[in-house]
Order: C-alpha cells, then structure tokens, then sequence
C-alpha cells in the first residue's frame, strides 16, 4: 500500500479497494464502481447530511 504522506490520492484509492468498496472500471479508464458494502457506507453518508441540510432549512 502506498505511505500516505508520500502519495494522498494513491494512498486513498489503495484504501478503498484493500476494504472493498469500489474496484477500477473494465471499461472506463479513471472510473470507479462503488460495490455494495461502499454503496451502503454512500447512503448512510447521504442520510446523514440530507438531515443536517434539513436541520438548518437548507434544501438538498
């Protein structure tokens, strides 16, 4: 795994494939996709924010 002081971005892609939350696209050169264990950790983020959004009367 990349240091991550030597290489931030490196270090956080290595992260998250290790964990198994999204793998590099066959297909699209750059692109991610997000698996289901990463899927759920995106909707309680989501969740989390949309009720802060609301808790200030912003809309989302």
């Amino acid at each position: 795994m990349t240091p991550r002081a030597e290489d931030y971005p490196q270090w956080y892609q290595d992260v998250v494939r290790e964990a198994g939350l999204a793998e590099p696209a066959k297909v699209v050169k750059g692109c991610m996709v997000i698996r289901p264990h990463g899927y759920a950790i995106w909707e309680k983020i989501q969740r989390d924010l949309d009720g802060r959004f609301k808790a200030t009367g912003h809309q989302n």
